[in-house]
Order: C-alpha cells, then structure tokens, then sequence
C-alpha cells in the first residue's frame, strides 16, 4: 500500500541494552528505532503471552500504544519483615492490598537465612487469596539476592505474584532479575507468572527511571523510596518522608515590614517523575513510606498530595497506616457519583452530536471522559475485590 510504514520485526534482539534478551523479553517491532516491551507500533505484532497482554490502550491520541500492567488493587501495601513469624501470620489477614514480605531493609543481616524459611513456612501454610503477595529481595550489590530468589520461588513455587527489586539503577538490574526468575520458573515447570515492582531509591535510578519502567515486560510498578533517595542526593533531612521546615520560600516585605514564609514539598518533583515515568509505560505509580507512624494525619496529607499527582497507593510500614493508606486512596461516593454524571452528560451529548457541553456550569468534553473514567474504573476495582 502506498504510504504504508513498513514494520521490521527482530527476534531476541533488544539494542536498547545492547545485549540478547533473555526469552522473558518479547519479539521487538521497530521502524528505524527499536521499541520497548510493552509499547508498539499500531500495525505491530502484539505478543500475546506473558504479564502484560491483557488489552492495549491508546495513549494521548498517539501513534504509539501502550499495554498497561495488570490491573491490581494497590492502594496500601504493607510491609512485613520476614524475620518476624508473627506479623507474617497477622499480615496474611490483613486489610492491605498488598503485602510484600521483606528480606532486605528490615532483617539484619544474621537473620536473613531464617527470614527466608519464615517466608517459605508463610507462604505454604497461611492463605494468602484475599491480597497480593510480593517479595522485597535484597540488592544485586549483595550475595544474598540471587539465594532469595532461587530458595523462595522453588521452596514456595507459584505462591508469589510479584518481586520487589529494590534501589534500581539501571534497566540492566531489571534484566539480572528477570533472568533469574525466568530460569528458575522454567526450571520448576510452574506456569504463574510474577510481575515486577520497581523501587526508585537513588539518584542513579531516577536518572535511569524511563529506561528502568521499560526493562521487562514482567515491570508492573514504580515506587518511591524516600529515605535512601534522600541519602543518595545528599538532602538534608534525616525524616522519612514528610515535609521539610528549611524547605520553603519567604514572600517579599509587606507594607507593614513582615514577610511570610511558605513551605515547599521536597519530595514533589520525585514523584511527579515517577509517575510520569511509571504512566507513560503502563505501570501503576506507588508512594513509599512514611516514618512517623504516629502521625496519622501527617500521613493522610502525604498520600492525599501522591493521589493528586497520579499514585494509586503508599506504602504502610505499620498495619495502622494500611486503614488510612485504603481510606485515601479509595473515591468517595461523591466523587465517583460526579464522574458517573460526567460519563452519562457525555453520552447523551454523542447521542445528539455534540462534542462538549456544561454539566452543573462547568464545560465538559472528551478529555473530561478520561478523567471520569479513571474514578469509576478505580471505585469497580474496589467493590469487585
């Protein structure tokens, strides 16, 4: 057809990363450029096997399709140190989300061997079905990370919906991974597939963060890790997320000699970056945690500032912050109540040829549409869990 783009397609070659790709990765359609996993041109074969295959949407009117994450309920996700037998027992019945079982941060390093027989015992012997189940590994700087991997996935083989890779720098992180886990499910016969969760934790990562999200089609989601972001960049603060006194801006003199000072949000650009980030290649965009778990308040003003700026969830390193962690990122009535009307106005306005309208004195058009979409979409993943 004359005009027509023609679409290479090259098998198991990825000159993203300059490497062969591992058979996690699918076939890679390319113009003059090659694509990332999970994004492809209209008229490009589109894989139908693996994490991300469940319907392609269409981004900002683009040329460009996206395949979105499998869709998750992820509003609060717990962490559980895997040292502790108690709380893994407690967290299995639970109100988060999510719960993903630690082995890094929170087990010292004399307990990590145990922590992971704690895990498997968890993961065989309680149930798990009302929530997702996830694994914090430790760093690929370690030598306990590939044993967490290997030991947990065969000693508890189809248990785990997804691996949490913390402080990751570049994609080629991602790819270690993914390996692994794709030889060691080969290896198992075990045909659930794990998806990704992505910690943004470094300078080194947020720099990287575009080609991070696009690493595997196994990514599912990003998250913001405030503290050791905040030691990688050097900032002054020695809170775990939260504001900042020092980090505001005086107005200029008033007539009467005074001068108010505003306070900033230090953390904003961060995660605006990953969610941007995290959106433009399907996958959900999650807060980190909060330090002060006394703070109830100051928490809910946390994860209200991340919803506005597109988080589906936060972290909750305590079960109390997982009450308001579901509360705030859950629309109210109201809200969902508004988007239904929003939704019906503009399907009445294409029933008569229309292309916007008002709706309470206030214009609404297509993209009013998306937006509505998102809250009424978001409140049937809640009812429907």
């Amino acid at each position: 057809m004359p005009g027509k783009t023609t679409i290479e397609v090259l098998p198991q070659e990825w000159r993203g990363l300059g490497r062969l790709a591992s058979p996690a990765f699918p076939f890679l359609c390319t113009c003059k450029k090659p694509l990332r996993p999970g994004i492809v041109p209209r008229e490009a074969p589109v894989r139908q096997g693996g994490a991300r295959h469940e319907k392609r949407v269409e981004q900002d009117m683009s040329f460009t399709l996206v395949t979105p994450a499998p869709a998750r309920l992820n509003r609060s996700e717990q962490a559980v140190p895997g040292s502790n037998t108690k709380f893994l027992q407690k967290a299995a019945t639970g109100d988060a989300d999510v719960v993903f079982l630690d082995l890094e941060d929170a087990v010292a390093p004399s307990e990590k061997e145990a922590a992971r027989r704690n895990i498997i015992t968890a993961l065989n012997e309680y149930d798990w079905s009302s929530k997702t189940v996830s694994l914090r590994i430790n760093g690929l700087d370690t030598h306990y990370m590939y044993r967490d991997i290997i030991e947990v996935l065969e000693g508890a083989p189809g248990k785990l919906d997804l691996i949490m890779i913390p402080k990751v720098g570049t994609a080629a992180d991602v790819y270690a991974v993914d390996m692994l886990v794709t030889q060691v499910e080969a290896a198992t016969g075990v045909s659930k597939r794990i998806g990704f969760e992505l910690i943004i934790e470094t300078a080194l990562g947020m720099a990287n963060i575009d080609a991070i999200a696009a690493a595997s089609p196994r990514n599912e989601s990003l998250h913001f890790g405030v503290a050791d972001y905040a030691a990688s960049t050097k900032a002054r603060t020695t809170s775990i997320g939260g504001p900042n006194a020092d980090y505001g801006v005086l107005t200029d003199v008033l007539a009467d000699g005074s001068r108010a000072y505003h306070w900033g949000d230090m953390w904003h650009y961060a995660i605006a970056r990953m969610v941007v980030a995290a959106r433009a290649h399907g996958l959900r965009a999650i807060d980190g945690p909060f330090g002060d778990i006394k703070d109830g308040e100051g928490y809910k003003a946390q994860a209200r500032r991340a919803a506005v700026l597109g988080c589906e969830g936060k972290w909750a390193i305590h079960p109390s912050q997982t009450t308001l962690a579901n509360e705030v990122f859950t629309p109210s009535e109201a809200e969902v109540a508004q988007a239904q009307a929003i939704l019906d106005a503009m399907t009445q306005a294409k029933a008569e040829g229309k292309g916007a309208v008002t709706l309470n004195g206030r214009l609404i058009d297509i993209a009013s549409i998306k937006q509505a979409e998102v809250l009424v979409d978001m409140a049937r993943q809640i009812h429907g869990h």
